[in-house]
């Protein structure tokens, strides 16, 4: 489990324009509010107002399960990179090692035809490794092929810094195994999840039948991925308890976690995946290894092998031939609704992104991204971080003694603007023109294996956890660091063309976002050097609790869809976030006007002040609209509350909104308790 706090779920890509501040001799009228409805009233219903008109004239494409103003963004980016590949791919011997790998993976993965005229073929070797396995240890070597190819069967391994030493990283093992998004969809028995779960018996026996069960066994060979599945669920703990990292604090010795489940086996598993020699490790969830070692012993060897296998059908299907790919994107279809499967081209974009990401990294960073939008990005991060160094040193319920230690982490945050100063070398990596399974098994083991590799080093604080195109940024409470990938820095966050007060609510916000994730719940329990460590006085402990819970149980009577309310407390961290982003970001805005002395700043555009086009700068990022399958999973899975609640919810809390738009105490956008945290 990574731990990045993100702007937006989704780790999709798209393209980059610098950071720039106007230069106008006077304002100009463009087109960046024809979103608004205007027949709508801002104080009732502001999410309305900023989103109505784009909300009446969009509708989402076939192969989405949402669209909005920032996956309008994505899908510019996509076509950028399809630019790249398509020349890339041509066999022309000139091309650079990096040109050779990003276009010979692309063009593999465009060759439809190659791809399905293999069928099954190209697993087969790993298929026949499981069948072949004649008792249990086997099945640990299996499970360990596995996870170095794709998916993790059974549970999670993998490297990450030392909750207590961020300096060092050590081995993690982690609850895992599950197919479908999260453990309630296997629990919860409303007719919802009870439907998913049939259409994921559907979907596996389909793949079991094409793998060549008879239509009978591959029925029960689905039914006992759904039981052991369903077992591994309920051992696993709650996502929502999960967001505090005490919860998932447990280091032990290797011996200690070997006792702790003997049938796991973890000793020949560690050998198996070639794993660095290490004494100590964290076992994110043991009551998940406990409960589950019984599982391994009651379980027979051959509805395990079974379970293996399907792992390993289910992570290729896409890349194999068009039956598996169909069967895939038709259980996606149920999760998520969308009508149409992505085009070839959008899903080989992504896999080049998601498998040899920093290699089209470099050619992307080259064509769009320049030093001088890199330089000005950091001029703007710093007034946001002075902005937040202000809000805290104001906060009236928050002792000196805390907001000493609070400047002091403020202080060490790192900030990592549009590319890595080291790009990741893919030498080692073999990647052979038309053979995409093995394309695509090559890069998961690749990285499987530079993962394991960090075990017992030091932390490599240059390592990037996005690649430069992706339309997303994040903070890493262990490294205690913001990174905004290149491709983010475009309309609607930034914008050269428009006003600051504009851009201010963009690309401000996310930046203050981002710096507010290090003293949001899980931010603030990590010190200046990122290890897991309380540096509050007991006091200011609880009145932040307060503060926290105030902003959970507002969120939680937000209704997602239908009945289905918001998690407050899934979302606590991306509201608080959210919040303390756009008051530190208006905040900066001010700032920049009082030392504007030209007063040109200050003046109306369209109508609308610095402040109200603050607002709808900030509104316009999360226009969007969503199929009913889509905003069911998220209500349960996504930490991001969504477009409505991240616009109305924020303005319902500042007061900054009612005086800009001069709201009257009762309407709806005017809290009448307002909660605050940062």
């Amino acid at each position: 489990m990574r731990l990045y706090l993100t702007l937006f779920l989704s780790l999709l890509i798209a393209p980059a324009i610098t950071f720039a501040q106007s230069n106008a001799s006077k304002p100009e009228s463009t087109s960046r509010f024809n979103t608004v409805d205007k027949t709508a009233d801002p104080c009732a219903d502001f999410y309305q107002y900023s989103c109505g008109n784009w909300m009446k004239t969009e509708q989402i494409p076939p192969d989405q399960a949402s669209w909005g103003t920032f996956r309008e963004l994505i899908e510019r980016n996509r076509e950028v990179l399809k630019g790249i590949l398509d020349k890339a791919a041509v066999d022309d011997a000139k091309r650079s090692a990096v040109e050779q790998k990003i276009g010979d993976y692309y063009e593999s993965c465009m060759d439809e035809k190659t791809v399905d005229a293999k069928g099954l073929e190209p697993l087969k070797p790993e298929l026949d490794r499981i069948a072949a396995v004649q008792d249990k240890q086997g099945l640990i070597d299996a499970i360990a092929r596995v996870h170095m190819i794709g998916p993790n069967p059974l549970f999670n391994f993998y490297s990450q810094p030392d909750l207590h030493n961020a300096d060092m990283v050590i081995a993690y093992i982690d609850q895992g195994g599950l197919t479908l998004p999260d453990r309630d969809y296997y629990i919860k028995d409303d007719a919802h999840m009870t439907e998913i779960r049939g259409h994921l018996v559907e979907y596996a026996t389909q793949l079991f039948t094409l793998d060549g069960q008879s239509p009978e066994q591959a029925a029960e060979s689905a039914k006992a991925v759904l039981r052991i599945e369903t077992a591994l669920a309920k051992a696993a703990m709650d996502r929502t308890a999960r967001r505090d990292p005490k919860t998932r604090d447990h280091k032990m010795s290797r011996d200690e976690a070997s006792q702790l489940a003997s049938n796991f086996n973890l000793v020949r598993f560690f050998a198996d995946v070639n794993a660095p020699n290490f004494s100590e490790l964290n076992v994110s969830n043991p009551e998940f290894f406990k409960q589950v070692n019984q599982l391994l012993e009651s379980e027979p060897l051959d509805t395990w092998k079974t379970y293996v296998t399907w792992h390993l059908l289910d992570g290729t299907a896409p890349w194999l031939s068009k039956p598996f790919v169909d069967a895939n994107f038709k259980m996606e279809q149920a999760l998520s609704g969308q009508s149409e499967n992505k085009p070839r081209w959008k899903r080989c974009v992504a896999s080049v992104d998601d498998e040899l990401g920093e290699a089209l990294g470099q050619r992307y960073v080259e064509l769009t991204f320049g030093a001088e939008g890199k330089q000005r990005m950091l001029k703007m991060v710093d007034a946001l971080e002075k902005s937040l160094s202000d809000d805290i040193q104001e906060l009236s319920w928050m002792s000196d003694e805390t907001k000493k230690q609070a400047h002091v982490k403020l202080s060490a945050i790192r900030n990592k603007i549009g590319y890595p100063d080291v790009w990741r070398d893919y030498t080692s990596v073999k990647i052979v023109r038309g053979d995409l399974l093995g394309d695509f098994l090559r890069a998961n083991e690749f990285e499987a294996k530079r993962d394991i590799n960090k075990i017992g080093k030091p932390l490599d604080r240059k390592e990037w956890g996005m690649t430069p195109p992706t339309v997303n940024a994040y903070y890493s409470p262990p490294l205690n660091e913001i990174v905004f990938p290149a491709g983010i820095l475009q309309p609607p966050f930034f914008d050269k063309n428009a006003d600051d007060a504009t851009n201010f609510g963009g690309i401000g916000v996310v930046i203050g976002h981002e710096l507010t994730h290090g003293f949001d719940d899980q931010g603030r329990k990590y010190d200046p050097q990122g290890n897991l460590r309380d540096w509050w006085t007991a006091e200011d402990g609880k009145k932040f609790e307060e503060r926290a819970s105030c902003v959970a149980n507002e969120y939680s009577s937000f209704n997602a869809i239908d009945d289905i309310k918001l998690n407050g407390r899934l979302t606590l961290g991306e509201n608080t976030a959210d919040n303390g982003g756009a008051r530190i970001a208006l905040a900066a805005l001010h700032h920049y006007i009082a030392d504007d002395k030209t007063g040109k700043a200050a003046q109306k555009i369209d109508g609308y002040t610095p402040e109200q086009r603050f607002y709808l700068g900030y509104a316009r990022i999360w226009c969007e609209l969503r199929r009913p399958e889509y905003a069911r999973a998220q209500a349960t899975t996504n930490p991001h509350s969504p477009g409505k609640w991240r616009v109305d919810g924020v303005v319902e809390n500042a007061p900054e909104f009612e005086h800009a738009f001069g709201c009257k105490e009762g309407q709806p956008m005017v809290s009448q308790n307002a909660c605050r945290v940062w």
